[in-house]
């Protein structure tokens, strides 16, 4: 199922047709210090329908134990061991690399500091140290003086491994910077690429599915780039919700490599079936919506009865064409009718 390039359909809900849903936390379930609308009570129905719930998450800036807490307060049922994070990740490559109690530069926070201790490992914040390593994630609390400290440690030919490579996180605001642009200031530096432990990479998906003792595993993110990619590169299917990064705009101009195999418009999402594409020549149905792409633009056939099967048909349509002419087509008639028929909703520009 989760080789297939394109959509999926789904008779049953997610939320009965696997075991665990691992699921990205910023845009997912929380922005900033605040739920996403519904989620809690979404998770909750999910748990009921039978699904075990889990957060695997690329920020590294707190201790799962701390994320785990802070779900517990938006209402999210969360034990501290149903968090695995990238920093957990980067810790356990270096714990299988290092003797024990080596000294290892975080160009981070709390979350890199608690990680590094349970794997074995001493964590420092100055090359005067004598770090033999350096692990970098995200923390807003990072300055200018850390990341010098980072690239010392680079230049000097230390090991540099980097939580993972988001260039932004979601925000009340909108995308603010995130580890992956924090990083690339050390790349500019140096002119030396990290290794990277979390998304897209398949360690922490694999890993949660193992910890869990999951045989069908589903991967719930707002990320292409990440979420999406990581759950392609674990043999995972992939959910995603328009409630933080990427929206339809974005998944018009997915890579093969990013694409999901589920869309949502939130983690209700996860108690519904998906309707599948049915696809004939160039024509895209599913559901009651019908589209094409003609003149390099994807066009609407039929609006049908819902907008995010609509979105669904607009979505594989461009795909469809992108894969046999290798050029993306333009998405803006597509994104003027889903917000013709929803006003104001989940779609991008």
């Amino acid at each position: 199922m989760s080789s297939s390039s394109t959509l999926i359909g789904l008779d049953r809900a997610p939320s009965a047709e696997f075991d665990t849903v691992l699921l990205d936390l910023d845009g997912v379930v929380y922005i900033g210090p605040e739920a996403v609308p519904g989620a809690p009570e979404a998770l909750d129905r999910v748990r009921a329908a039978g699904a075990r719930t889990a957060f695997v998450t690329n920020n590294a800036s707190r201790p799962p134990r701390v994320v785990a807490a802070h779900l517990r307060e938006l209402g999210v049922h969360a034990e501290d061991d149903d968090v695995v994070n990238s920093a957990q990740a980067a810790s356990a490559l270096f714990a299988k690399r290092l003797p024990a109690g080596s000294p290892v530069l975080v160009v981070g926070g709390a979350g890199l500091y608690e990680a590094l201790d349970e794997a074995g490992l001493k964590p420092v914040g100055s090359m005067d140290e004598s770090p033999v390593a350096v692990v970098q994630g995200f923390t807003p609390d990072i300055d200018w003086k850390l990341l010098v400290e980072g690239t010392r440690a680079v230049r000097a030919g230390l090991p540099w491994i980097a939580t993972n490579m988001d260039a932004t996180v979601p925000t009340p605001y909108g995308p603010a910077p995130g580890n992956g642009t924090m990083v690339q200031a050390v790349i500019t530096a140096t002119q030396v690429q990290p290794e990277v432990a979390g998304k897209p990479q398949p360690t922490l998906f694999l890993e949660a599915a193992a910890r869990y003792g999951s045989q069908r595993t589903i991967v719930v993110g707002d990320r292409l780039d990440t979420d999406l990619e990581g759950a392609r590169a674990a043999d995972m299917v992939g959910l995603v919700v328009l409630t933080g990064v990427h929206r339809v705009s974005d998944l018009i101009a997915a890579g093969a490599h990013t694409r999901p195999h589920l869309i949502a418009r939130d983690l209700n999402g996860l108690m519904d079936a998906h309707n599948g594409p049915q696809i004939d020549g160039a024509v895209v149905t599913v559901g009651t919506s019908r589209a094409r792409v003609e003149d390099g633009a994807v066009t609407v056939l039929e609006a049908g009865e819902d907008a995010l099967d609509l979105a669904r048909a607009g979505v594989v349509a461009a795909w469809e064409h992108a894969d046999a002419s290798g050029e993306t087509p333009d998405g803006q008639e597509l994104l003027k009718a889903l917000y013709a028929k929803e006003g104001d909703g989940p779609w991008g520009r």
